[in-house]
């Protein structure tokens, strides 16, 4: 008998422990969606300690979006009237219908001044025989009147003549990490313009070469933001942005073969030259005078020297010739910092100012000597 009433007391339980859960789930459902915003009627300790969704009003309805949804939404709608196409313009003849004006777009940049100051890369904009434009999102193109690059990182500042533009924020690349997520904004393909995407920071600190479509020209560039937010042909110059729409890299690279991975110059390392740009009304880059190889590692090895910047030429006059270097020499450190390793002599030139007087260590018919170069400001 005592067994009987125990388990009755069980069942009892039980049945009451359903009918709870029912009675609440009930209440929960009939109040969907707005329960996750309004959730008074629940005991402290059963509310959630955070909102996972977020009733907005679109147009003349309220919808119901996730927290991240909104976020997204937010910085696309903050950041994008600053985004902009490049466009390059080309003159060419035909016999049948004589001189012709094509437009193509090539990539993408970003406002930063709203008297007309553009971020994009130096790739995008490399061509001395090409008269670029920009088109803001707004449908509005305007000539550029001033490029000013700088090679070594990617990065180009653009002028345009206009007023009272719209612009983004720089943010701090340093204290990004992985996993966070990101945006990107972009003219892809070169005819799909503010396009955007969505992802997570891959890694940080790669190190990566990256050539041109023909595969001729190719550069090193260290330390850069890797991505899975998707990146395409034309997205090249364009804002990867925080979920506070802060410009935290400016997208220059994607991946044959692979999918998911882009590669992003960190906004910290153009913020020095911008501030200089800004200031001096150019880029003014430390200049050493040699046209160079870089020797990795696969060619040391077949080679037999070290790793390093093979001088191929000596520019006379510079502060390269009067320094002593000569052609045949490898440079395989400078200061501090060795060049190997995908290390390059040009990022490593751009840490010092003009002016700075540096170490370098060179490897000349087998033997280690040293020279000391003071830079001057780049022709």
């Amino acid at each position: 008998m005592l067994k009987e009433r125990k388990v009755q007391i069980i069942a009892a339980a039980f049945i009451i422990a359903v009918f709870l859960a029912g009675f609440v789930g009930s209440i929960i459902g009939a109040t969907y969606p707005n329960w996750a915003n309004n959730l008074t009627f629940l005991p402290a300790a059963l509310k959630p300690k955070e909102t996972v969704l977020k009733e907005v009003t679109q147009g003349s309805q309220k919808v119901i979006r996730t927290v991240e949804e909104s976020a997204v939404i937010d910085v696309v709608d903050k950041a994008s009237p600053a985004v902009v196409s490049i466009v390059a313009q080309t003159v060419s003849l035909s016999p049948q219908q004589g001189g012709q004006t094509t437009q193509q777009g090539i990539g993408t940049g970003f406002i930063v001044r709203s008297d007309g100051i553009i971020l994009t890369n130096s790739h995008v904009v490399e061509s001395q025989s090409i008269n670029y434009k920009i088109v803001t999102k707004d449908k509005k193109t305007y000539d550029v009147k001033k490029i000013d690059r700088d090679s070594s990182i990617d990065f180009a500042i653009l002028k345009i003549e206009a007023k009272d533009l719209p612009v983004v924020q720089l943010g701090d690349s340093d204290s990004i990490r992985v996993g966070q997520k990101v945006v990107a904004i972009g003219n892809a393909l070169g005819q799909f313009d503010n396009t955007v995407t969505v992802g997570v920071v891959s890694g940080i600190g790669r190190g990566v070469t990256a050539s041109d479509s023909s595969g001729l020209s190719a550069e090193t560039l260290e330390n850069v933001i890797q991505t899975d937010a998707a990146l395409n042909p034309g997205n090249s110059g364009g804002p990867l942005l925080d979920l506070s729409a802060n410009v935290i890299g400016i997208n220059f690279a994607t991946t044959q073969g692979a999918e998911n991975i882009g590669f992003v110059i960190p906004i910290n390392r153009v913020k020095s030259v911008l501030d200089q740009y800004l200031a001096e009304g150019r880029i003014i880059k430390p200049f050493l005078g040699i046209g160079y190889l870089m020797v990795d590692a696969t060619t040391s090895q077949l080679q037999g020297v070290p790793q390093g910047a093979f001088i191929r030429r000596v520019v006379a006059g510079s502060p390269a010739a009067k320094a002593g270097l000569e052609t045949g020499d490898v440079i395989t450190k400078i200061g501090d910092t060795a060049l190997k390793d995908g290390t390059t002599l040009a990022a490593t030139l751009g840490k010092f100012k003009v002016g700075q007087s540096v170490e370098l260590e060179v490897w000349r018919d087998g033997k280690t000597i040293k020279l000391k170069a003071t830079l001057t400001e780049a022709p």
